[in-house]
């Protein structure tokens, strides 16, 4: 009896709001209702206000608060010490990927992984939002580029370069740029930033870019790059197949930015479980 209700109390808290909660723990609101109730005839205190349009913890409530989080993060902790016992990961692994990479080269290497590991289940959500992993309870996300987030281990799984390329039969018509200046002249195919980055004398560099189309998706910018619709700056697991064949031509060269790292990120204690271990270090494996 002494546990009823201190998750949903500890949810509650967190979330200021019984909707919310529920919608986390994956229970109805009305049962979070009921447990937050009988915790408070329990304990013979009011632990929240609640108003139409807000859930505030009371004065006692915020005492109970810190108390039943070092209590339930003490539960994490001994949980996650026997799992460490066990020789082989077992148990759910919630992580989320930017869609396209996600698609072409993650989720098939996780596939691979839970082959390995019969008792490991995978939850995968790929968005190219920046989801808060903590707070929407995440073990794992890949990010690309520069992380933002110190606060959050993580490691390098690889890199990717980008690459300003286009057909052979639009540099016939159009010219071949020979500088960055240059890139005004022509029809830039633009993804959901019209700014392109560079090298230039050693410094990175950003520079705006002008052209009839936009798309936020790669496979289509690559397909209009194809057809020599204009030039386009694309991540490597868009154009490299491309450029191999001869498709597209890639220029600027010199002007190339730095490789941009691609990274495992997931929260410090998270780390200590070893199918997170397992993962990520097969991922770093697989890409590196």
């Amino acid at each position: 009896m002494q546990w009823d209700g201190i998750s949903e109390f500890v949810y509650v808290a967190e979330n200021e709001s019984f909707t919310l909660a529920s919608k986390k723990m994956a229970i109805s609101t009305a049962q979070v209702s009921r447990q937050i109730s009988a915790l408070e005839k329990r304990l013979n205190i009011k632990l929240f206000y609640r108003t139409t349009r807000k859930v505030s913890l009371t004065d006692e409530g915020r005492v109970f608060y810190q108390h039943c989080r070092s209590v339930l993060d003490g539960l994490d902790a001994a949980e996650r010490a026997i799992t460490n016992l066990q020789s082989k990961p077992q148990g759910k692994i919630k992580l989320t990927a930017p869609v396209t990479y996600g698609e072409k080269q993650i989720l098939p290497l996780v596939n691979n992984f839970i082959k390995k590991y019969d008792d490991v289940e995978v939850l995968a959500y790929l968005s190219n939002r920046q989801i808060d992993i903590v707070d929407e309870g995440y073990d794992l996300a890949i990010r690309l580029g520069k992380l933002s987030d110190s606060t959050m281990m993580a490691k390098k799984l690889g890199k990717r370069a980008n690459y300003v390329c286009a057909s052979p039969s639009y540099l016939e018509k159009q010219g071949i740029p020979h500088s960055i200046s240059e890139l005004n002249k022509h029809s830039c195919l633009l993804g959901t930033n019209d700014h392109w980055h560079f090298r230039e004398s050693g410094r990175e560099k950003s520079i705006r870019v002008t052209g009839r189309l936009r798309y936020n998706n790669g496979y289509s910018l690559t397909d209009a790059a194809l057809k020599g619709l204009g030039i386009v700056q694309l991540p490597d697991y868009y154009v490299q197949q491309h450029i191999q064949r001869g498709e597209l031509v890639t220029l600027l060269d010199s002007y190339r930015a730095p490789d941009e790292g691609i990274w495992a990120v997931y929260p410090q204690n998270r780390h200590l479980s070893p199918k997170i271990r397992l993962l990520v270090d097969y991922l770093a494996e697989q890409l590196l």
